[in-house]
């Protein structure tokens, strides 16, 4: 089994969920805060690889729903400058498992550690759908 650390944003039903659905699989799980990490661009940048831009953010945070950032034209210097000063930007979770990174529960390595098969979506946030937004993005 894996050791994960698991960057989230505390109190967030969706990452607790997926934090549960890795410790159901047998995996150890570190959790940290991903808005009170010390990020640095290249540090952050290894948990994107080879995904485009414009799914390295969270589409939930406040300043995307606003329309005040765009994204879709965003590159990826420009996309790391925004992330590092508003963590809020960053797509969660932040998975590395013994040195596999990803952003979002929907990539390697984390299908692997679930054994591919989610039985349930653990990508989407809990209060979608509900006229409910998650505080502060």
């Amino acid at each position: 089994m894996a050791t994960i650390v698991f960057y989230q944003k505390p109190g967030c039903a969706t990452n607790a969920r997926q934090m549960q659905a890795l410790k159901a699989a047998g995996h150890h799980v570190i959790a940290r805060d991903i808005l009170k990490e010390p990020w640095r661009a290249e540090e952050l940048r290894r948990f994107f690889g080879n995904t485009p831009v414009a799914s390295w953010f969270n589409r939930a945070a406040p300043r995307i729903k606003s329309g005040e950032i765009n994204p879709d034209t965003s590159n990826a210097a420009s996309a790391l400058a925004l992330m590092l000063g508003d963590p809020f930007l960053i797509r969660r979770p932040l998975i590395n498992a013994d040195s596999a990174r990803c952003a979002g529960f929907d990539h390697e390595p984390v299908l692997s550690l679930l054994g591919r098969s989610m039985q349930h979506d653990l990508e989407g946030c809990s209060r979608e759908g509900t006229g409910r937004h998650c505080p502060s993005g």
